[in-house]
């Protein structure tokens, strides 16, 4: 938590990295590190004991057949290959078993102990590869006119581009014991009892390319007797999309290419079916990805930000929801959070606007990262932070959303005007509304030529902005979109890689929230105080610039117990003059912000004694105000000049 993503690259071993590196915005090439394999395999993680990962390969010095567990603990593996004879420099029909350059492999979703992969046969292990059986027939075509000799007068015999090799393999999600295979010579077989007999399905299948590659069989996740299949044709120069849909255990199949543009790009890779939603399938192919809601009878492209590349690898990653793409020359790319797809209908698309059930968010909080070059080319995007908020809009409109904690109360307000017809995204950073800045309207002292922005003010040097992260719990997210009102909970979890318990992190969230309040009413007071002297300063009767002058002095000296009105925000004159009120709280919240710690002692002594100042400097100006400023009040009141207004009090 958060996942991992597994692949490889040519010329390497196959590679795990982080969907989220959690230090930052990047995900950098040193967060990646080898599992063994090579560069044509797969990468497969144990799902029971996640430590072990099996890798398989062919190239990067291998041969075909190999498969390596893994174990990250040691960061050893252990070669398990199923015939450990090098097939480099033979032909197709030399060798005992053919195994192609991609090989399948796959896990039982019903006994993780169980591993199959195949040649032209199908291997399986319940040994963790100490020993290998055959459970299949050959399960190819087995024409030796095509297993001989590659290259012609210089011989190009690298032991694993081989015809008539077993090219797909699947083991039914609902049931144990039924497998599906496909060829890469245009065969497609199923078993129904764990590989005792094997039916041959091709004939069914209306159309399939003789000699196209069946690289891709998938079973479905909700009727043992339904599968979809993905029919390579391109290296026949058949390069029409091939994929079929069977519900009747390969009796027979329909084509579902409908929507599918037919191109010199246009064949199909791989087709995977959602897990939650039955219908809902994703189809990669050689320049593109789709989506169809009616289980493949229509497509439609789905980019969202992925450019024109193969798809060779999908999967739906369960617990977050996420899609997983491995692409061709394109690296990896994650689709955050398929709910919205998983749950829209038909009245939602019919409805003005609909708030989806948010998924729970983990509040994960950064932790240090593994080093790597500024400039590094191959570095991936982290997932933007926090809680999708999804959202359907049948006209493009002012949305607006607030989220409250368990007691009601307001957390954060957030106006979406990059709002478009159909479904929305926008993000919730799982903070509170950030304090917000004073703006000075008075020159730094000693400096009259200080030029100021275009609308007279400036920053305030040295003030910073607290946002606080808040604690883990259940939330309320509320859209207003199109005069109408929906509301949804959310829940917040607090990252399990954490040791701070849920009472550390509340008690850390109730410092910094303090923190937060004493900023917040420091800037009010600058606020306040800005705005009576800049009226001040602008008096031009001759008669009251001396009184002005020394109420303005007054205000200025309170005005520098927050911060020094000296600072300009220009090269280095924060460390000429001692930090005041202000920048002290920034520095405080900024120590007790770097983690969910509770507060320590000193901290809260500290906190304590810049309360007292925040407090003290507030009936300071508050007496100013409601004396020495009412009584100058008194006098331009009497001369008929216009009053020093004053900013309203809030009460943080």
């Amino acid at each position: 938590m958060p996942y991992f993503v597994y692949g490889n690259k040519q010329d390497g071993p196959s590679y795990r990295g982080p969907s989220n590196s959690r230090n930052g915005a990047q995900i950098s090439r040193s967060e990646w590190h080898g599992v063994e394999g090579g560069e044509s395999g797969w990468a497969t993680p144990d799902p029971v004991d996640t430590n072990l990962i099996w890798s398989t390969a062919s190239g990067s010095g291998a041969r075909g057949g190999i498969v390596v567990r893994y174990d990250l603990r040691a960061r050893q593996g252990q070669n398990v290959e199923v015939y450990p004879l090098s097939t480099g420099g033979h032909s197709a029909g030399e060798v005992k078993y053919r195994f192609v350059w991609d090989a399948p492999f796959a896990i039982s979703p019903h006994d993780h102990n169980r591993i199959y992969t195949a040649s032209q046969f199908v291997h399986v292990t319940t040994d963790g590869g100490k020993s290998w059986r055959v459970i299949s027939p050959d399960l190819t075509r087995n024409d030796k006119s095509k297993q001989g000799i590659s290259g012609g007068l210089t011989p190009d015999n690298i032991g694993v581009e081989y015809a008539d090799v077993v090219y797909g393999l699947a083991e039914s999600p609902v049931k144990a014991g039924v497998i599906w295979t496909g060829s890469n010579d245009g065969l497609v077989h199923v078993t129904r009892d764990g590989g005792a007999t094997w039916t041959n399905v091709t004939s069914n299948i209306p159309g399939i390319p003789t000699w196209g590659a069946v690289r891709h069989v998938e079973p479905s996740h909700y009727d043992v007797a339904a599968a979809y299949l993905i029919v390579d044709g391109h290296q026949e120069n058949n390069r029409d999309p091939w994929v079929y849909r069977t519900k009747d255990f390969g009796r027979t199949w329909t084509l579902i290419v409908n929507g599918v543009p037919k191109s010199q790009l246009s064949y199909a890779h791989i087709i995977r079916e959602d897990p939650v939603r039955r219908g809902l399938l994703y189809l990669g192919t050689e320049n593109a990805l789709y989506v169809s809601f009616d289980d493949g009878d229509h497509w439609q492209p789905f980019k969202n930000g992925l450019p024109p590349a193969p798809v060779y690898g999908m999967i739906i990653q369960p617990h977050f929801n996420d899609l997983v793409v491995g692409t061709y020359g394109r690296g990896f790319y994650i689709l955050d959070d398929l709910r919205p797809l998983q749950t829209i209908t038909p009245d939602i698309v019919a409805s003005d606007a609909y708030l989806f059930a948010p998924r729970a968010a983990y509040r994960f909080t950064e932790i240090t990262g593994n080093y790597a070059p500024n400039d590094d080319q191959t570095a991936g995007a982290n997932p933007t932070y926090g809680a999708s908020i999804n959202y359907w809009l049948k006209s493009p409109t002012r949305a607006t959303l607030t989220v409250k904690d368990a007691a009601g109360k307001t957390i954060r307000v957030i106006t979406d005007s990059t709002t478009h017809v159909g479904l929305n995204r926008t993000y919730w950073d799982l903070r509170n509304e950030p304090t917000k800045a004073p703006k000075l309207k008075t020159k730094p002292s000693y400096n009259a030529e200080f030029t100021m922005a275009k609308d007279g003010t400036r920053d305030t040097p040295g003030f910073g902005t607290i946002s606080v992260l808040m604690p883990p719990g259940r939330y309320t997210v509320t859209l207003v979109a199109n005069g109408k009102t929906f509301t949804q909970p959310l829940d917040v979890l607090r990252d399990p890689n954490q040791r701070e318990s849920v009472a550390d992190i509340k008690a850390s969230s109730a410092a910094k929230l303090e923190l937060q309040r004493q900023l917040n009413a420091t800037g009010e007071m600058i606020n306040q105080i800005e705005s009576v002297r800049s009226q001040l300063q602008s008096l031009g009767a001759a008669d009251i610039r001396a009184a002005a002058d020394a109420l303005g002095q007054k205000f200025m000296d309170v005005e520098g117990r927050l911060f020094d009105l000296r600072l300009t925000g220009r090269g280095q004159d924060e460390v000429r003059w001692p930090a005041r009120i202000a920048q002290q709280v920034s520095y405080l919240a900024g120590g007790v912000g770097a983690s969910d710690f509770p507060p320590t002692a000193q901290q809260k002594e500290v906190t304590v004694v810049l309360g007292n100042g925040v407090r003290d400097t507030r009936a300071t100006l508050d007496r100013l105000l409601a004396d020495d400023l009412k009584a100058f009040n008194g006098v331009l009141q009497s001369k008929g000049l216009k009053l020093i207004a004053v900013e309203p009090k809030v009460v943080f």
